[in-house]
């Protein structure tokens, strides 16, 4: 995952994304999460998922967005599914990541808010 410059603790040290485009990629993320996030479940402390409403091009933009971050942070597994109106959006990361989530999560809350 990529942070802003004011939250550095959400860049982990295995990104590869350079400094000058997270922003960027920070504000793709919240700019999904206010438009489309329902809710957020933790069904395993490497799991994350991000319920999000359904929309015409959005699984493409976020299938698309979620390829972008496992391109500059490896260490992150996501899987995209959908049923009912909704998009579920899975990320799985190794024990020692865990951090990571907690920032996504609270980065997830953060914008829909």
């Amino acid at each position: 995952m990529t942070a802003s410059t004011h939250d550095p603790g959400w860049v982990p040290s295995a990104c590869t994304l350079p400094p000058p485009e997270q922003p960027q990629r920070v504000a793709e993320f919240d700019a999904l999460f206010a438009a489309a996030l329902r809710r957020v479940e933790r069904p395993a402390p490497t799991r994350l998922r991000l319920v999000l409403r359904d929309a015409a091009g959005r699984r493409a933009a976020v299938e698309d967005l979620a390829a972008r971050e496992t391109s500059c942070c490896a260490f992150v597994t996501f899987t995209l599914a959908g049923a009912d109106g909704e998009l579920l959006l899975d990320a799985e990361v190794p024990a020692a990541q865990t951090d990571v989530l907690d920032a996504l999560a609270a980065r997830a809350t953060a914008a829909a808010s």
